[in-house]
């Protein structure tokens, strides 16, 4: 079996190597830096269940796919709680496997571009951590606009970490060394937003008693972040089609132009589209800042991340305020996963961050919630029905899935071909997807 897989990984160009049992792979895996592991359940010396609770606890970003003989299914779904990222029944599909593994892979690149993101940006987690297909999507459309210098229009409800995604652009771009400013364009008074955009001269108003750059000259060279744009009055919309045209500004009270290099990126939680239409919004500037569009879905509609998140800030709060919680249990979790969080990332933390605060106990329970979000005396309702936690997510993930075949379908006018490719999976496994979801 070992020689069978080898055989395969080699001619997708892993590179890899083999251990007889679990002892034998723990002994490698203290010596040399794996992402992934393929391993069999029973075992001589130390089994797979046994080997792959050690190598979690060497390496908790380990990502581990197990295999099993036909018919312990239970068994196989017992060790996905225990932290498998996936398992084959044997005897298995060698185009099965190979699309597990190269999913494992991108997960793991995934991982790795999170913890990134989380030493450049502080100790906040990223709002669209997770592994979900929406989060992919938006990770590889990130990267792809991050090298260039083209205009950025982000738009998602509030909540669902725009300024994050915005951040993170800029990290990655070729001016990550160079000023990141936000200028929130719903927070600051008409009269004021021009000045604090654009600078002002000594004496152009009541105030000024000296000369003042505005965010845009201080972010020459670098990335200017112009925070709910569909919020700028109309005359301030025009100024700002200006700078995107000429490149260059002028304080107010000058007369001089002033060249200005940098990236616009702007986001929105409004229907820009529906603002044009409502004569709200200059058509013109909407395709300005339009070029690329990236969009963050609501949180209720990637549910599968939910449990990423909710760790993530329980051990950021956990440390922050010295709380001994550890985990959170399973009715918490289930619970977090069936809410339709209006407030979306931003609510969540807000509860796990109240809920730490207030709880003695090593485990986050459903109280622990309830308190934290309802007022004294007010139930909380648990998840009834079937299959539990896995089931939900599981019924979750295949109507995103389903989505997203659709989507992609369409994008490419029913091009199998080019869907497939859009998906990052092959036409084959597209086409059983589709007969799945009955879309052939």
């Amino acid at each position: 079996m070992r020689f069978f897989l080898s055989e395969a990984l080699k001619k997708e160009g892993y590179a890899f190597e083999t251990a007889s049992d679990g002892r034998e792979a723990l002994e490698k895996l203290r010596s040399g830096a794996f992402k992934i592991v393929l391993m069999d359940i029973k075992m001589p010396r130390l089994n797979g269940l046994l080997a792959m609770e050690k190598m979690r606890e060497m390496d908790p970003d380990l990502l581990v796919i197990l295999m099993t003989a036909f018919g312990s299914k239970k068994v196989a779904l017992e060790t996905l709680q225990k932290g498998a990222y996936d398992y084959f029944t044997k005897p298995f599909d060698l185009d099965e496997m190979r699309i597990v593994i190269k999913r494992a892979a991108e997960r793991s690149r995934l991982q790795a571009e999170v913890k990134t993101l989380q030493n450049r940006l502080g100790e906040n987690p990223p709002a669209m951590l997770g592994d979900g297909p929406a989060v992919r999507m938006v990770f590889d459309r990130m990267r792809k606009v991050a090298d260039s210098d083209v205009t950025v229009l982000i738009t998602g409800e509030s909540g669902t970490g725009k300024e994050l995604a915005a951040r993170a652009i800029h990290q990655k771009s070729p001016r990550r060394d160079r000023l990141f400013l936000t200028v929130s364009c719903a927070s600051i008074p008409e009269n004021l937003l021009e000045a604090e955009l654009f600078g002002h001269e000594k004496g152009a108003f009541t105030g000024a008693h000296q000369q003042k750059p505005g965010k845009f000259e201080l972010a020459h060279e670098g990335t200017l972040f112009l925070d709910e744009i569909g919020e700028m009055p109309m005359g301030m919309q025009a100024k700002i089609l200006r700078v995107l045209q000429e490149r260059e500004i002028e304080r107010v009270g000058g007369i001089k132009p002033i060249a200005v290099d940098i990236r616009i990126i702007a986001a929105t939680n409004r229907d820009l589209g529906e603002a044009v239409a409502a004569g709200k919004f200059r058509e013109d500037l909407f395709y300005r800042l339009n070029v690329v569009n990236i969009h963050l879905p609501p949180l209720r509609e990637r549910p599968e991340d939910i449990p990423a998140l909710a760790h993530s800030f329980l051990k950021l709060y956990a440390e922050r305020f010295n709380r001994k919680v550890k985990r959170l249990g399973d009715r918490a979790l289930t619970w977090l996963v069936r809410q339709r969080w209006p407030g979306n990332v931003r609510e969540l933390e807000n509860i796990i961050q109240r809920a730490v605060v207030l709880t003695d106990e090593e485990v986050l329970d459903l109280n622990d919630l309830q308190d934290a979000v309802h007022p004294p005396g007010e139930a909380v309702s648990e998840p009834t029905g079937t299959g539990g936690l896995r089931g939900h997510l599981e019924r979750v993930s295949s109507d995103i899935e389903k989505k997203l075949i659709e989507q992609a379908l369409k994008d490419e006018q029913g091009g199998r071909a080019a869907a497939a490719k859009r998906l990052g999976i092959s036409r084959k496994h597209l086409y059983n997807k589709m007969k799945k979801y009955g879309l052939v």
